[in-house]
């Protein structure tokens, strides 16, 4: 097992590491809207699920992968009548692939974020 840690994402805000690699496999935490200095993204939910989007290729890359082969996601939101704009960001960033997917509306998101989104994928080789 390899845990990931990439200085392009932000650090874990908890006892846990940004991905962990097992078996030709990737599993990220959830990534909420923070750069990769900590700070929190304001602004709409589509300019959340964009940083996720930037945090998710950046662990996915730090482990030897990339969107193009996640093959499943879940998605975690404070709002679903937000779900329409967080799916134009989520559809234009994976292009032509479609990963499994599982959205879930919850009632609160670490730092007030709106949008976290969780990644599995296979390891390039």
């Amino acid at each position: 097992m390899q845990i990931v840690s990439t200085s392009l994402a932000p650090k874990a805000i908890g006892p846990y590491a940004q991905a962990i690699v097992i078996d030709g496999w990737i599993h990220t935490s959830g990534q909420i809207p923070l750069t990769a200095t900590g700070e929190k993204v304001s602004g709409d939910i589509a300019a959340q699920t964009e940083q996720v989007f930037d945090n998710l290729e950046a662990v996915l890359a730090g482990g030897g992968s990339a969107l193009a082969r996640v093959v499943s996601v879940t998605v975690y939101m404070t709002d679903l009548g937000e779900f329409a704009q967080m799916n134009e960001v989520f559809a234009r960033r994976f292009g032509a692939h479609r990963p499994a997917r599982s959205t879930v509306q919850v009632a609160a998101l670490p730092t007030g974020a709106r949008v976290e989104i969780a990644a599995i994928a296979r390891i390039e080789r």
